[in-house]
């Protein structure tokens, strides 16, 4: 018996420390927040949530420089990003970029925990451009979904500690 309580208090501990979220509650966030749940909003979404997996952070402990392509419409990637980081240019931990992300990609995102200085550099290609204005033919959970299903949506690279 005391064997499952351990376990039980585990999976509790567990879980108040994972995101709420749920997908309805990501499009409500990113409607009130941006003004428009478009596809590029769970992009950007997505690649929050991985560097907070990947960095093993916490919310609001990662800073983010994102780099606007030429070809980008917008830079509402970092909108999505700084949902699901908690992070803001109030706070200091959001930047965008004054230099253009590399020819032939739409964003480059640089995430960095801000005490290690550990980071990632993520890169959507150009190519993903057509596909995520398609998605906004789309219901808002959709998007959703297309953009957390995507295969390939970006490349991502580790980062020295500067």
């Amino acid at each position: 018996m005391r064997g499952i309580l351990v376990a039980v208090v585990l999976c509790l501990s567990a879980a108040v420390g994972a995101r709420a979220e749920t997908p309805e509650e990501w499009v409500a966030l990113g409607t009130r927040v941006h003004g428009f749940f478009g596809g590029f909003i769970p992009a950007g979404i997505r690649i929050g949530l991985d560097a907070e997996e990947r960095l093993k952070a916490q919310p609001r402990s990662l800073s983010v420089l994102y780099y606007q392509g030429e070809k980008a419409p917008c830079p509402c990637v970092v909108d999505g990003v700084m949902l699901a980081l908690q992070a803001s240019p109030g706070q200091g931990t959001v930047q965008i970029a004054a230099e253009k992300a590399p020819a032939g990609l739409m964003a480059v995102i640089v995430i960095r925990d801000r005490k290690t200085g550990q980071g990632l550099r993520y890169a959507i290609a150009d190519e993903w451009l057509p596909k995520m204005l398609a998605w906004n033919k789309d219901e808002p959970l959709k998007r959703y979904d297309d953009a957390m299903q995507a295969a390939g949506l970006y490349a991502v690279a580790a980062l020295p500690a500067p």
